[in-house]
């Protein structure tokens, strides 16, 4: 083995994404092993290897690990993004569980029936103008820093980033009345690891299509 984190996952964003987005962030290079088949899937638990039937699976310090939230709670930790006590992890476990929700919404739409895509998206933007930007709008505007806890770069702001990029996608101007978040986007996008990672042919995903729908009801659909 190389020593760097093994995540298997569909060759997608879904919810390996996060993982992805938060290794990245903190500098560190992952190997990914892509499920082609329902085989593939239906192997690893077999094998035992899937705890709840479930990926993703990130391979890291000896642990077959499952279940995102575990895996990501993991890493922001090992690599000194889950601020510097207990009340600082317990803000960031907020924000990252606040902006889940959103990006459940985001990761669902791929699978609404054509006659609900809009409706769904309208939703997305709703959510995200009225919900969850005005709360992270006025975090960044009330303490001034650039970093939505302790002044530090945490796991939170590598999940803000990335739910504002993929908001963006859908609605281009959804900030166009943040302008804390404006800046923060700009300043999270030019940090030398997000960077990195924003370039064409890092290990980003891009927005999922038909064809990643129809390989996710094939491998996971009975």
């Amino acid at each position: 083995m190389s020593g760097k984190p093994r995540l298997t996952y569909l060759n997608g964003r879904g919810r390996m994404e996060p993982v992805r987005w938060l290794l990245a962030a903190a500098g560190v290079e992952f190997e990914e092993n892509f499920l082609e088949t329902r085989e593939q899937y239906e192997k690893l638990i077999k094998d035992g290897v899937l705890m709840f039937e479930q990926v993703p699976l990130v391979e890291i310090d000896g642990m077959k690990m499952v279940q995102t939230r575990a895996i990501l709670s993991y890493i922001a930790g090992k690599y000194n993004l889950y601020g510097k006590d207990l009340k600082e992890r317990a803000l960031i476990d907020m924000y990252v569980e606040g902006i889940a929700d959103l990006m459940q919404m985001i990761l669902m739409f791929p699978f609404s029936p054509p006659e609900a895509k809009e409706k769904n998206l309208e939703s997305i933007k709703e959510r995200a103008t009225n919900r969850y930007f005005p709360v992270f709008e006025k975090i960044l505007k009330q303490h001034g820093q650039d970093f939505l806890v302790g002044n530090k770069f945490s796991w939170a702001d590598v999940q803000l980033i990335e739910v504002i990029l993929d908001v963006e996608e859908k609605v281009p101007a959804v900030l166009s009345g943040f302008p804390q978040l404006q800046a923060f986007k700009t300043k999270m996008s030019n940090m030398p690891t997000i960077k990195k990672f924003l370039q064409p042919g890092s290990p980003r995903k891009p927005p999922p299509d038909d064809r990643y729908v129809e390989k996710v009801l094939k491998i996971f659909k009975k």
